[in-house]
């Protein structure tokens, strides 16, 4: 074989397949094209191969060829496109889809610490076996402020994002025992309430108010969004309705992942407003203003951009590309 006149003949085909590849965007029309043109160029290296395995043009052929399969099944946006995919999109959908459970479980939460925090502060004798009035008196004079000062605020951030980050991926991904994050949720609400209690019966309630509330606004809200989307998975396993067990358990858990991806980011910010606003000198009213602006600003991230992504048909899943396809039995 002339490897001089192949190349002529062939060149037009090897060139048209670098064109599509370098372009951003191809019609069906184009994707079409590249298909053949990839099949076609990969008999010609094929041929090359069989008379010169180790050649310069084999070499161009296999790379070409390599761009070429990529571009079929490689990334198909660029980084920034899918960073901001996930957070415009995916994150907002996710959060959405959970914002009534959030809700109950939030409302429930309060009840039970409430109930916690009277039953300290109004039964006589519950001091006195939670370590007695000399333990009372230490945490509520020293022990509950001093939490919040006795590690630098950067270190203190890190810890308290670690330690609720942990606690809400755990929420998500053994939600579907149906008993984990119930679990969870009464142990926080019991010993908050407990602990508001203790600084009630002692006439420090704005205290515990002022030391809670600044970053309490968003942290304890990330745990029962973390709480509604392992409930929600749970749901999924029991009440799958025209879907499978595991189709969808398989559906619902990609998206609740989401959630749970989402809730390291908004835990880092809580655990900032924890680690360098609770603790400095700013006032009270600013304080809690800048832990109910992150609140708010959660809020309205979700429900706006989450009711766009919703109603769009986006529910934080992968796309269809990323997950693959399903086979469904006849």
């Amino acid at each position: 074989m002339d490897v001089d006149a192949f190349v002529e003949v062939n060149r037009p085909d090897w060139e048209r397949i670098d064109e599509l590849v370098r372009r951003r965007k191809l019609s069906g029309v184009e994707a079409d094209e590249l298909l053949v043109l990839y099949q076609r160029t990969s008999t010609h290296l094929s041929m090359i191969r069989s008379i010169a395995p180790e050649s310069a043009l084999s070499g161009a052929l296999s790379m070409r060829l390599s761009r070429a399969r990529t571009r079929f099944t490689g990334a198909r946006s660029n980084f920034m496109e899918d960073v901001a995919g996930f957070f415009v999109i995916s994150l907002p959908a996710a959060f959405y889809r959970v914002r009534w459970l959030t809700v109950v479980v939030g409302v429930l939460f309060i009840g039970v610490a409430w109930l916690y925090g009277a039953w300290v502060a109004g039964t006589p004798g519950v001091i006195a076996a939670m370590g007695g009035d000399e333990f009372a008196e230490q945490y509520v004079e020293e022990d509950f402020v001093n939490y919040y000062f006795e590690n630098p605020a950067a270190s203190f951030a890190g810890l308290v994002w670690t330690n609720n980050a942990w606690i809400a991926l755990q929420a998500v991904a053994f939600g579907v025992t149906g008993v984990w994050a119930p679990w969870i949720l009464y142990q926080n609400a019991q010993a908050i309430g407990m602990a508001g209690g203790t600084m009630a019966a002692y006439g420090e309630l704005d205290t515990f108010f002022i030391y809670i509330l600044p970053h309490g606004f968003m942290e304890l809200t990330a745990i029962f969004i973390a709480a509604a989307a392992g409930l929600k998975l749970f749901w999924a396993w029991v009440s799958p309705g025209a879907r499978t067990r595991a189709n969808a358990l398989a559906e619902e858990g990609r998206s609740l992942i989401t959630v749970a991806l989402g809730l390291v980011l908004v835990l880092f910010i809580s655990g900032l407003v924890e680690g360098f606003v609770t603790p400095s000198p700013l006032p009270t009213w600013l304080r809690i203003s800048i832990g109910f602006l992150v609140f708010a600003g959660y809020w309205v991230y979700t429900l706006v951009l989450g009711r766009r992504a919703v109603n769009a048909g986006y529910t934080g899943d992968l796309s269809s590309l990323d997950r693959g396809a399903t086979v469904r039995s006849a």
